[in-house]
């Protein structure tokens, strides 16, 4: 989701190293959307700036979840080798290493486990080089969610 992929989320908001961003699990199916109004669950996402990062957030009954997202943010590495016929290239030539980020769609999951042992996990996709995406979750408890970032 970087996160630049959620660069969570790729995803989520890109600022400076140790930032975080925030995303939304709406209950779409299961008990929890039967309540009026369906309880938001509001996840933080840790590193954003890179591509994966703890994940962390409270269900509707205030039960702790932690986890992991994850997203696939492709890149592309050129090396650049040439011969130097002039003593300012130095010997060997110039060698020049450079990776960026492929553009298009990167996908991503995300997985946590609650103190109770319920298990969430979901998948998502985000446009590269942006803070946002969208996918769907599920819990052990019988609920889906519309994930969104």
């Amino acid at each position: 989701m970087s996160l630049r992929a959620l660069g969570l989320i790729a995803t989520l908001a890109l600022t400076a190293c140790g930032s975080s961003s925030d995303m939304q699990l709406y209950p779409t199916a299961g008990p929890l959307a039967l309540q009026t109004p369906p309880p938001v669950i509001h996840a933080k996402a840790e590193t954003t700036e890179e591509t994966s990062g703890a994940l962390t957030f409270k269900l509707s009954d205030r039960t702790k979840c932690s986890g992991t997202w994850s997203a696939l943010a492709p890149k592309v590495v050129s090396k650049t080798r040439g011969v130097s016929l002039t003593l300012r290239g130095g010997p060997g030539g110039k060698y020049d290493n450079s990776t960026e980020s492929v553009g298009g769609i990167n996908t991503g999951e995300i997985y946590a486990v609650c103190k109770d042992g319920t298990v969430v996990q979901g998948k998502f996709v985000m446009g590269s080089s942006t803070t946002s995406g969208t996918g769907t979750a599920t819990d052990t408890r019988g609920n889906t969610y519309k994930l969104l970032f």
